[in-house]
């Protein structure tokens, strides 16, 4: 009740407000996804990928298929995260 009050007295927030905060919010880049990015290009995870992008191609062709590209997103995810561990331990020290 008191939160609609001020609203019927101040009015909504200022569609520039809402802008600038959006923007702010935009330009925050989280550190872990920028190294998950980098290792992304090493050569393993670069393999991994392909191999999880040719599976996914290959099933997404099908029209019934049993088989699901898990083995291979595991592998992807375990190779990229791996790399993510070895760099950031390794600056922590």
């Amino acid at each position: 009740m008191v939160f609609e009050e001020k609203m019927i007295m101040n009015g909504e927030p200022d569609d520039e407000e809402e802008e600038e905060e959006e923007e702010e919010e935009e330009e925050m880049v989280d550190p872990i996804d920028a190294m998950r990015q980098k290792c992304e290009e090493a050569e393993h995870c670069v393999h991994t990928r392909s191999r999880l992008e040719e599976c996914e191609t290959r099933v997404g062709s099908r029209s019934m298929t049993a088989e699901d590209c898990t083995e291979e997103l595991f592998d992807f995810l375990h190779a990229r995260d791996h790399c993510v561990a070895h760099k950031l331990f390794h600056s922590v020290k």
